[in-house]
């Protein structure tokens, strides 16, 4: 297959943040999932901070309706600001002055159909232009040394190849991924030949499932825009990226760092209390608190 030149900087992420997060309900009747915190921190917060740390800097949401306190969120809060200025609240102050760096722009783009992940993502095609750009989901909080986002787009650099996040997922699990079959190209590397959204567990083409972490070349969205709807009448990005197979390679990576899925009450609860104990103002009282009186408990 011959080698595709691409631009060699990521400097665009899309997140698809028009969601119902109906497995929250009533906590997200009126509030996106995306807003739900874990520790002190929305998910969506976790998210641009992994893009920046990646040196991305225009952020590009996709959202739907009930879903403007995220724009408030990264907005400039000028009242809130004024008050804890007025009550010498430096550090609280620095907290909400740097939610967005300098330099880092935020674009919104309301999604008017829930019709899919696909459908999301080529909502900014004309945002993006001609650019590689990364996807990411803010569902899936991945907590490590170096961000995955950091880690793809390097691969990038170095491949100049569409990269999907994946991990090992043990037994029928599996089915709620799309999962992916391919050859080793490197350490945790892998060269995608197959990629299937939700296959059942004996048709599953391997144990590796993709999580909410994409760098996509700009090709990506010709094969979006020739997208038939797939699974439960969505257009699937995954039915895409098996199209753009066709054209050129796409990698799949294992990307080092542990992943809270946050799009569950169980994954979320584990952020909470996993990421709570590595934090610097309560992380030694929660470890007192599950020794000492959680565990008496059980």
């Amino acid at each position: 297959m011959a080698h595709v030149r691409h631009g060699e900087k990521v400097r665009k992420a899309v997140f698809p943040v028009a969601g119902m997060g109906t497995r929250f309900l009533p906590a997200t009747k009126a509030n996106p999932k995306e807003m739900l915190p874990v520790v002190d921190k929305p998910l969506i917060q976790y998210a641009v901070e992994e893009a920046v740390a990646a040196g991305i800097t225009e952020m590009i949401f996709i959202t739907g309706r009930n879903k403007r306190s995220i724009a408030d969120h990264f907005d400039k809060a000028y009242e809130l600001e004024h008050e804890l200025e007025k009550r010498n609240k430096t550090k609280l102050l620095d907290i909400a002055q740097n939610i967005v760096p300098k330099g880092v722009s935020c674009t919104y783009i309301r999604q008017n159909e829930a019709l899919g992940l696909g459908h999301a993502v080529l909502t900014a095609a004309h945002l993006i232009g001609d650019e590689p750009f990364a996807v990411i989901l803010a569902d899936d909080l991945i907590h490590g040394e170096k961000g995955a986002v950091q880690q793809m787009v390097e691969l990038y650099e170095f491949y100049k190849s569409s990269v999907v996040a994946v991990q090992k997922v043990p037994g029928p699990e599996i089915s709620n991924y799309g999962v992916i079959s391919g050859r080793p190209q490197a350490d945790r590397v892998h060269l995608l030949d197959k990629i299937v959204e939700k296959p059942a567990f004996e048709d599953a083409p391997s144990d590796m499932g993709v999580t909410g972490r994409y760098i996509f070349t700009p090709q990506i969205f010709k094969h979006l825009a020739n997208l038939k709807p797939g699974a439960g009448g969505e257009f699937q990005l995954t039915d895409a990226i098996q199209t753009l197979l066709t054209e050129e390679q796409v990698l799949a990576y294992e990307y080092a760092g542990t992943r809270y899925d946050c799009g569950s009450k169980m994954g979320l609860l584990k952020a909470n209390i996993e990421l709570g104990l590595l934090h610097g103002e309560i992380g030694e009282d929660l470890r007192a608190y599950l020794r000492d009186e959680l565990i008496a408990k059980l």
